[in-house]
This record gives C-alpha cells, structure tokens and sequence, in this order.
C-alpha cells in the first residue's frame, strides 16, 4: 500500500464510462461562481452608472416617468424608489451569499501564482502622505470617483435650478430667496444619494465586504471619507435654507415647522443636529484627545436616521434604505453575539507592559490570521469596545484564540490591574472557574475572507511595537501549514521590527517554531532585523525570556465561546438571516402599506417615514430572530456533541503565545537568525534595495502594522522601488493592517 492510498475515496468518482464526478462538480461551481460574479457586476455597474447620472435631465426624465407608471402597485411610490435605488444593493447581497457559499474554504486552493509581474492598484500607494493618510491606486479611483459625482451633481442641479427661475417672473430678491432654496434642496439631494453608501463599510460582518475581501479596518476608512463628504453636502442643505429663511424674517416660525403633508423641517433640524455632533467629535484632534466622547456621541447615528426620516418621508428616505438595512441586520447580529460572555482560558501580564488574553472558541469558527476583535470587559465598562488583532494563527489550537494588548490608556491600565489583582493560577486551576474580576464578550473576527499572506512566495513583514502581534500569528499560520502540507506560498520572510525597549523582546521569542514544525528552517527561509531604539547596547540577560508578571488559566472544553454568526463566521446560517429578514421587511410593508396605511387613509409623511423605520429594525429582530433561535439551538447540539468527543481534552498554557513554554531548540534558532541592533532605526530605503537584488523578479507582499509614520515610511518605499525598479528588482505590493478608529 503507497503512502497516498489512505487519501483515496473508497468509492471511485469515475463510472464505467471514465465520467468523472469530482471534476464535473469542480467545473460546475466554478462556473456558477462566474456566472454569479458577472451579474454582480452588471447590477452594480447599472446602479452606480444610474446614482451617478440621476441629476442629469435625460435621466431623470426617464425616472419620473417610471415612478407615473408603477405607482398604482401595492407598494406605491415609496416600493417604486425603492426597487431602484436600494434594492440592488440587497440582490447584490443575496448573490454575494452565494458566491461566497460554493467558495467555501477552497477559495485559496484555487488561486495560483502569476508568473507575469505587474503593479496591482490595490496594493500600488499612489499618495503616502496627506489628509487621506496612505491611498492605493484602487482607493484614488473611488475618492475621484465621487469627487466628481459631487461636482458634476452641484453643475448639473445649479443649471436646473436656473431653469426653473427663468419660468417665473420674480423681482430679485424673490429670485434670490427662491435660488437659495433650490440649492439648499439639491445639497440635500446629492448627500442622500452619499448616505446611499455610507453605512455599507460599517457593516462589520457584511456579506459586501467579504464578497469583496475589504476587511472592517480598512473599510472604516472608507466610511469616514464618506462621512465627512455627507455631512458637508447635508451642513450646507441646511446652511442654505437657514440662510433664505433668515432673509426673509421667518427663520423661527420655520424650524420650527413640521408639516403632515410635506417636509418635517424640526425633525431635520434634530437629524442635522445629531449629525454635527457626530462629525465634529469624530474629527481626528478630538477623537485621539476623548475617544469615549467621540464613541459616545456616535451612538446619536440613531436619532440621525430615524429624524431623517420623519424629516423626508418614508418614499424619499428609500433612496438610502438598502445600505442602512444591511447595516441594521449586521448590527442586530452584533448586538446577539455581544450578550455572550466568553471564558477567558489565561490572562497574563507581561514586563514590557503587555497584557495576554486567551479566550475560548467553538472548533467551527473560521477566520484566518489577519482578523481582528473587538473586545469588551464589564467590569470596566457596558459601552466601550475595544479592536485588537488576534495574535494566534486558526491553525494553533481547536478551542483558543489570543490576543496581545499594549497598556497604553485608561481601560487597558484597568485591565492589568484586574488581572494582577485576581486569582493566583494554582487556586483557579483548583476551581477550574473563570476569573471573577474578568468578563469578556466579543464581536468578530472581522478580516479578511481569503488568507492573503498565504498568497505571496515572498514577505516583508514590517512591525512597530506591539505591532508585531499579527504577524505572531501569520508566521505560527505558515508553519502550521508548512508541517500539515497545506496550501501555503511563502518561501522567503523578512520580519523587520521596531521597538522602544528590550524588554518588548520576549514577544518574539515566545513563539515555539521548533515545535510547530520541526526543521522548519530547510522550507522557510526566515530572517529577522529587530532594532532597538531607545537603547544603546545590549542588556545582560539579552534573548533570555522574562515569565509573565502575573497569570491564571483553567481547562476548557469548547463551551462559552465566540459566536460563529458574525464576521467571518458560518455563512449558511447569517446567508438564512439576511435573506430570511429581507423577505420579512418586503412582507411587512406591503401588508402595512395595505391594511393599514392604504386603509386607514395615512397620509403624514413623517409618521410613514417612522413606520418604514420600524419596519426595518423589526424584520431583523422578528424574522431574522427565528434563524438566530434556530441556530443556538443548532449550536448547542453540536457543542454538546463536540464535547462528547473532546471529553477530557484540556488546554494548559500556551504553546504558541506563553514566553515559559518555548523550547531551547527555538531559542537557539530564533537568536541565530534575528539580528538585534541597539540605538538605531531601520533605513527601508537601505533594507528594501538589498532585498531588490536578493529575490530578483518576483511579487513581494509587504504588510505594515504600526503607527501612520511607519505606514508611511514603507508606503513611500514600496512606491519608490516599484516605480524605479530594474527588470530583475521585484514589485513590492504595499498591505497595511494597523486599525484606527
């Protein structure tokens, strides 16, 4: 028997006829993928073409005919909107479900490596350094994109609004009252057709953003581009009719104002209000001097949508529906997995001022080693969370994830002292009870769909301080797939890292190599330049690894752990939950549109904006609520079934993470191949030209974790070495993965 027989179906997959099933089944999928991913395209590009050339005569003209011949349905006017401005936002979703259902977890094993080098645009900085902080080619496209939708927009409606003057006989001020109005009315129309997108980046677990592969932290950038952008058009929507209004001597009488049949001024007055405070707290001085202020006061985004649509009416808030709903869905599906607590399995207090927390996990919860999390302790605080990226690779154990947090402000000094302040690990593994002082929920992993570290043969992995926790967990991934033999590109690591102190050091060496992946040093060739900045010369007791300051840990089973239902999680069951919730949402308008609205005579505009509102929080929570039901009750069964396997089965300390598990052999590599220098910073410049004539013509993925001069730095460099670089020099694709809310 070969040693390849025990990897043979016992039943054969080709017939008599030599048909084989397997490949068909591959070839199909594949195919319904490409069907799939094609029509995407077409609803998109038919709808942002549409958004984009609504202001223009030609345009609109079409529109207002088709809402004349489709307003006798049972949805009225307000289902005619909708179908076109939101609803391909949700087709989109419910196709995306799809795609990303018959990808599964072989999306990676179907890439392969491109022998043709090219610049990629979203890996190619275009601007490094500016009020946008570092933009890919990709994300410049999309910021000119919309520049010049505003622009065209703002010219396009100041022509009409001429138009419509020169039809009356007006003196000159009436004109201009009239003009100031009118423009006023178009800044509110265009940052409607903004808020249309939105909300989508801030859909933490969207479907959108995995189809895409955009993770959380790079579409909140994405979000507050968009957020300034609205708020600009909406603060001069108001601006203008509070200056008309103000010239005219009735600026009191119509703020006012809330009118049943017609625009509800007070109610925009509040949204508009609600909304300034959310823009003025989210900008970046006040957001890093009060981050609490500016977390706080970003919760009035509720009191901002549903004044929005008092203020308009439910037909003209359905232009922005279709992104705000997918936001609701994600967010009621956070707001479930955040009831949970999960057991913290260890907690540990590092000399260099760092924190490790290893929280338990299901065995079917997916993410890859670029995810993040987003964390909360009670005892210290019901509201605040906090994002930090997991340091444990998916690979490293069935029933743990760990992360690493740097104590740094208020709420991680309070999370060190609870952990200090607990119970000594002899008498919690006696209890074997989670520690008292600590209650931990949290939301995610948010990341990335596909393993994009895995897909370069080469890396640069460039880190600041504790920066280096993700990368933790990309180099435990690549060993884990290395000694498995499964699907892993990387051949050449280069990890270049940048700390105040030495005694940040032991982060690196708690990392067990050796014992991942025995001889793992004849398939990778890893090398490591750590450089000590604040220091001038090499401690006593360099390489030797500091034990935690403080620790507990217990035996866990896989129960109380993370949700798989959100961000990356099971995409059968949140696939049910959007479309399940949907469904409902079309329902419960339609029968509230025709029992009661059409049969009661409703006619308000502001009430109907609010039951549109209701509609959309309720169909989540009541029809979406039966697919959360069914799957705890799902999970538990197979819970309960997992742990009849695993009976007995118990997590002691760490290998991957804890400083006192390593073995020599990797304290004997890990020195021998990290080159420490004291009293100095790297020179990329220097670093990135020596790797240019090392590797030659290849694609090198470099990945940067750290402060925005860093990202900076190696942005710049990226850019520099690719634009100037030889036919033998490699293309060096810039990646960031450092959060900043």
């Amino acid at each position: 028997m070969d040693e390849h027989s025990a990897k043979k179906p016992l039943l054969p997959t080709e017939g008599n006829n030599g048909f084989d099933y397997g490949k068909f089944k591959s070839i199909l999928a594949s195919s319904t993928k490409l069907v799939l991913k094609f029509t995407m395209w077409v609803i998109f590009i038919s709808w942002a073409t549409f958004i984009f050339l609504y202001p223009s005569d030609f345009v609109h003209g079409w529109y207002e005919k088709y809402l004349h011949s489709t307003t006798g349905t049972v949805f009225g006017i307000t289902g005619s909107i909708f179908l076109v401005f939101s609803a391909p936002i949700l087709v989109i979703a419910f196709l995306a479900i799809a795609h990303l259902f018959l990808s599964g977890e072989e999306e990676f094993q179907e890439k392969k490596l491109s022998k043709n080098l090219w610049f990629r645009l979203w890996t190619f900085p275009v601007i490094v350094d500016g009020p946008f902080g570092v933009v890919s080619a990709a994300e410049l496209i999309g910021i000119l994109l919309f520049s010049m939708f505003t622009i065209w927009a703002v010219y396009a409606y100041t022509l009409a609004n001429f138009n419509i003057l020169s039809k009356f006989q007006l003196t000159f001020m009436e004109e201009s009252y009239l003009m100031l109005e009118l423009t006023g009315l178009r800044f509110g129309m265009i940052g409607l057709l903004c808020l249309a997108f939105l909300f989508l980046p801030v859909a933490r677990g969207s479907v959108l953003l995995r189809l895409v592969d955009i993770p959380f932290e790079h579409a909140t950038r994405y979000h507050v581009w968009l957020g300034h952008l609205t708020m600009l058009l909406f603060t001069l929507h108001g601006l203008f009719y509070v200056i008309a209004w103000a010239l005219q001597g009735r600026l009191l009488s119509q703020i006012l104002e809330w009118k049943n049949i017609g625009v509800a001024n007070l109610a925009g007055v509040i949204s508009l209000a609600a909304g300034l405070f959310m823009w003025v707290t989210s900008l970046r001085p006040v957001r890093r001097q009060n981050f609490e202020l500016f977390f706080y006061t970003h919760q009035l985004y509720i009191v901002f949508v549903v004044f929005l649509a008092m203020h308009v009416g439910d037909f003209i808030f359905s232009i922005a529906a279709g992104g705000i709903f997918i936001f609701i869905l994600d967010r009621f599906l956070r707001f479930c997995q955040s009831r949970r607590t999960v057991k913290v399995i260890s907690a540990s207090c590092l000399p260099c001022g760092t924190v490790e927390l290893v929280v338990s996990k299901p065995a079917n919860l997916q993410y890859n080693a670029l995810s993040f999390i987003f964390l909360q302790v009670r005892e210290l605080s019901w509201l605040q969370w906090h994002p930090f990226s997991v340091s444990s690779s998916p690979l490293d154990g069935q029933h743990h994830m760990a992360i690493l947090i740097k104590v740094l402000g208020k709420w991680t000094e309070k999370l060190k002292g609870r952990i200090l302040n607990g119970p000594k690990e002899d008498s919690v593994l006696e209890s074997l009870q989670p520690h008292a002082n600590i209650t931990v929920s949290v939301e995610g992993p948010y990341g990335h769909e596909s393993p994009y570290h895995l897909m370069y043969e080469n890396l640069i992995l460039v880190a600041g301080g504790i920066g280096i926790s993700p990368f933790l967990a990309i180099l435990s991934d690549i060993l884990h797939r290395i000694n498995d033999k499964k699907p892993c590109l990387p051949r050449n690591v280069l990890i270049i890292w940048a700390v105040k102190n030495s005694d940040e050091l032991p982060l690196l060496y708690g990392l067990d190599m050796e014992s991942i992946c025995p001889f793992f040093s004849d398939k990778l060739n890893l090398e490591i330049q750590t450089y000590v900045t604040r220091e001038s010369e090499s401690p006593l007791e360099e390489g030797k690894v500091t034990k935690s300051v403080s620790s507990f840990g217990f035996p866990v089973r896989n129960t109380c752990g993370i949700s798989v239902l959100v961000g990356t999680g099971n995409i059968t069951w949140s696939g049910l939950y959007v479309i399940l919730s949907t469904i409902g949402f079309v329902l419960s308008v339609g029968l509230l549109q025709t029992f009661y609205i059409n049969a009661f005579g409703i006619s308000s505009w502001w009430y109907k904006g609010l039951l549109f509102v209701a509609c959309m929080v309720g169909s989540p929570i009541i029809f979406g609520g039966v697919v959360v039901g069914l799957w705890h009750i799902w999970e538990r069964k197979t819970s309960a079934k997992e742990s009849d396997e695993d009976d007995g089965q118990k997590i002691g300390i760490m290998q991957n993470n804890q400083p006192s598990a390593q073995k020599e052999s990797s304290e004997d590599y890990t020195a021998a191949s990290n080159s420490i220098r004291y009293g100095r910073r790297p020179d990329f410049q220097e670093i990135f030209g020596s790797i240019a004539e090392r590797w030659s013509d290849v694609d090198v993925g470099v990945m940067v974790c750290g402060p925005p001069t860093l990202q900076t730095s190696i942005a710049k460099e990226c850019r520099s070495q690719s634009l100037r670089r030889k036919s033998n020099h490699p293309i060096f694709h810039f990646n960031s993965h450092s959060f900043d809310l």
